[in-house]
């Protein structure tokens, strides 16, 4: 199942960075350059993926999934939007960017929820089938301030059960992340988070240029 000469992207951070703003700019520029780009976000991108993210969205659990089930859930996402359409695109020659990607589940169920990392890593590693992002960008920002951006998007009471973690958690993850990025320089892009919206796009947008060059060009 190799990725022959597809580029993949990734866009990670946690609740409020601004991803989805980041990927529809970019894959909107892509497009009307001519480029041929899939977009994806997790969980979800496939049928079966969207019923999971409902499920795993869903605040009103009398008793709410247990770590261990929650990463399985967002694993078995992982696994069909691989094969269904990541693999499939990337053997065609296609750029896919995908909101959100294997780095969450070590920053979110591995850092903050404290799961062995060696344990995610390795069905990490059978969900994915070797497709590892060519380039990820982590958007960098406070909790305290990505918790105030999800409270002014949404109201008070979030829509969203992983909104509606602690701050203590949220630091977790950042530091699930920023861990994830020093071991991964080649393939990490850190990015200031408090920048504004054009700032941030532009800067993704002139790194792919200057890393990809010719390969984001029309085809």
């Amino acid at each position: 199942m190799a990725m022959k000469n597809g580029i993949f992207v990734t866009l990670e951070g946690s609740e409020g960075a601004g991803k989805s703003t980041q990927v529809a700019l970019l894959v909107d520029r892509l497009r009307a350059m001519g480029r041929a780009v899939l977009t994806l976000r997790e969980p979800g991108g496939t049928e079966l993926g969207e019923e999971i993210r409902r499920l795993i969205r869903r605040v009103d659990f009398t008793i709410a999934p247990c770590a261990e089930a929650e990463l399985l859930l967002f694993l078995a996402s992982r696994a069909q939007l691989v094969r269904e359409k990541i693999l499939p695109a990337l053997h065609e020659g296609m750029l896919v960017i995908c909101d959100r990607y294997f780095d969450s589940t070590l920053a979110y169920q591995g850092a903050a929820r404290s799961l062995p990392l060696e344990q995610i890593g390795f069905i990490n590693a059978f969900a994915i089938s070797k497709c590892v992002p060519h380039i990820t960008f982590l958007l960098d920002l406070d909790p305290a301030e990505g918790l105030r951006r999800v409270h002014l998007h949404h109201g008070k009471e979030a829509d969203d059960r992983m909104e509606r973690e602690t701050i203590t958690f949220f630091e977790k993850v950042r530091a699930g992340y920023l861990s994830l990025a020093e071991r991964e320089p080649d393939r990490f892009v850190i990015l200031d988070a408090h920048k504004s919206i054009k700032a941030i796009h532009g800067e993704i947008f002139n790194f792919l240029c200057h890393r990809l060059g010719g390969a984001i060009e029309s085809r």
